[in-house]
C-alpha cells in the first residue's frame, strides 16, 4: 500500500492552506489556538465562507452540493483545517445526519434538508444519549407512538452538544417495545422548536455551556420524519457513529497543538532553563508525537482502504482511530497543563486573566484540560471501542 502523496495531491494542499491563510477571520483562529469558546456568529459566519468557496460539505456527492473529492484530498482538507486551526463544518448536520439522509432517506427528505444543512440555514443536534443509556445507547427509552399520520414523543436526552443553539434534531426513539432492543428504534428527525420540546443547559467543569438535557413532553411529529424504515435506526446510528469516530481522530488537531507544546516549552522555565530542556518532559513529547506519527499512518490506510465495506458500513478500524486519537488529544492537554505548573491553578472559565497580562495565554490551558477528559467517552466510550475491535477485527 503506497501511502506517499501525489504531486497533484501536495499541490491541492497548498491550495486549501492558502485559502485558510486569506480568510479565517484572526481573531477565530486565535481564539481556537487558545482553547476559546466561539460564539455561534463567529462558527456560522465561517460556515458560510467556506459554504460559498464549495467547501463546505466537501464528502457528500456532488448531486447534493459535495466537492467530487477524492477520500485522500478530503483527508488533507480535515488535516489542514484542523491544524491552521479553523472551526470544522457543523458535524451534527455536515458529517452525522447529512450523510444519512442522502444514504438512506427519500427524495423529499433530501430535497427539504440537505441545501439548508449546506448553508446552515438549520443547526442540528444529536438526540442520542440519555440518563442510562450512554455507551449502552440501545437500551434507551424515549419513545416515539405512532397515531395516524403523526409520532407522539416522550422521553428525555442528555449530552446533547450545542442544542441551546440547534433548530433541528435528529433522534433515536424506541418504536417496538416488544422487539430485541436494537431492533425496535427508529431514526426521527424534528424541529427543536416543537411544542413540548425543552432545553436545559448542563455546565461542564470547564465552566461553559456545551452540552444539555433536551425533554420531549408529547411532542408532535409528522410521520413522514422518519429516515428510512421504521425500527432500522440502529443500523442508521452506527453507520452515523463510524463516520463520527473516524473524525474524532482528529490528526490536524493534535498536530497544531504539538507545534504549541514545543513554542511554548522552549519559552517557559523551569528550575532556571526552558522545560523543553528538561529530558523527562522531552521524553513525554517525543512519545507522544512517535503515537500521533503512527496515528496518521493508520488513519492514511482507512483513507485508502475506504469503500471496501459496501454501502452503509463504515470500516471498523475506525474505532482504532476514535481510542488512540481520544488518548493523544488527552495527552497534549497533559503535557501543557505540565509545562505551566502551578499556573494552571487560577484559572477563568472565561478566559479572562485580569490584568496580569503575562498569564493571559496560560488561562485556557486547564479548561481545556478538562474539557479533554471527555473525549474518551463520547461517540462511544474507548472500553466499547475495544470490544467492537475484538468482534470486528479480531474476530473474538
Amino acid at each position: 500500500m503506497d501511502l506517499a502523496f501525489t504531486k497533484e495531491e501536495i499541490a491541492f494542499r497548498e491550495e486549501v492552506r492558502e485559502f485558510f491563510k486569506n480568510n479565517v477571520p484572526p481573531e477565530t483562529r486565535r481564539k481556537l489556538q487558545e482553547g476559546r469558546h466561539l460564539s455561534k456568529d463567529e462558527m456560522v459566519t465561517w460556515w458560510r465562507i467556506l459554504n460559498k468557496k464549495g467547501w463546505g460539505v466537501t464528502h457528500w456527492p456532488k448531486e447534493y452540493g459535495g466537492t467530487g473529492w477524492s477520500t485522500v484530498q478530503h483527508y488533507i482538507f480535515n488535516e489542514e483545517l484542523q491544524s491552521y486551526p479553523a472551526p470544522q463544518p457543523l458535524a451534527f448536520g455536515v458529517s452525522m445526519v447529512g450523510p444519512v439522509i442522502y444514504t438512506f432517506g427519500n427524495e423529499k427528505q433530501k430535497k427539504e434538508y440537505l441545501p439548508r444543512i449546506a448553508s446552515v440555514d438549520d443547526w442540528w443536534c444529536q438526540g442520542f444519549s440519555e440518563p442510562g443509556s450512554g455507551s449502552d445507547l440501545a437500551s434507551l427509552k424515549t419513545k416515539a407512538e405512532r397515531r395516524g399520520d403523526k409520532w407522539i414523543i416522550n422521553g428525555q436526552k442528555t449530552w446533547t452538544t450545542l442544542a441551546q443553539h440547534a433548530d433541528m434534531i435528529f433522534c433515536l426513539c424506541r418504536t417496538d417495545n416488544n422487539a430485541k432492543k436494537q431492533m425496535g428504534i427508529s431514526f426521527i428527525v424534528f424541529s427543536m422548536k416543537s411544542k413540548g420540546v425543552t432545553v436545559r443547559p448542563i455546565q461542564t467543569i470547564d465552566g461553559g455551556h456545551e452540552v444539555n438535557e433536551v425533554f420531549f413532553d408529547d411532542v408532535e411529529v409528522p410521520y413522514e420524519n422518519l429516515i428510512g424504515e421504521e425500527n432500522k435506526g440502529w443500523d442508521y446510528a452506527k453507520f452515523l457513529l463510524g463516520n463520527e469516530r473516524t473524525g474524532i481522530a482528529r490528526v490536524g488537531v493534535s498536530k497544531e497543538r504539538l507545534r504549541r507544546i514545543r513554542a511554548l516549552a522552549s519559552k517557559v522555565e523551569s528550575g532556571g532553563r526552558p522545560v523543553i530542556e528538561d529530558p523527562a518532559f522531552r521524553e513525554k513529547l517525543t512519545a507522544c508525537e512517535i503515537e500521533l506519527k503512527a496515528l496518521e499512518l493508520t488513519q492514511l490506510r482507512v483513507v485508502a482502504d475506504e469503500g471496501k465495506h459496501g454501502k452503509g458500513k463504515p470500516n471498523p478500524a475506525s474505532s482504532v482511530l476514535k481510542i488512540k486519537g481520544s488518548e493523544i488529544q488527552q495527552t497534549t492537554t497533559e503535557l501543557l497543563m505540565e509545562i505551566i505548573g502551578p499556573f494552571a491553578a487560577p484559572y477563568d472559565e472565561h478566559g479572562d486573566a485580569g490584568s496580569n497580562e503575562s498569564m493571559d495565554w496560560t488561562a485556557q490551558i486547564a479548561p481545556s484540560y478538562f474539557n479533554n477528559r471527555k473525549v474518551s467517552i463520547y461517540g462511544g466510550s474507548n472500553e466499547i471501542q475495544r470490544n467492537i475491535i475484538s468482534k470486528a477485527v479480531l474476530g473474538l
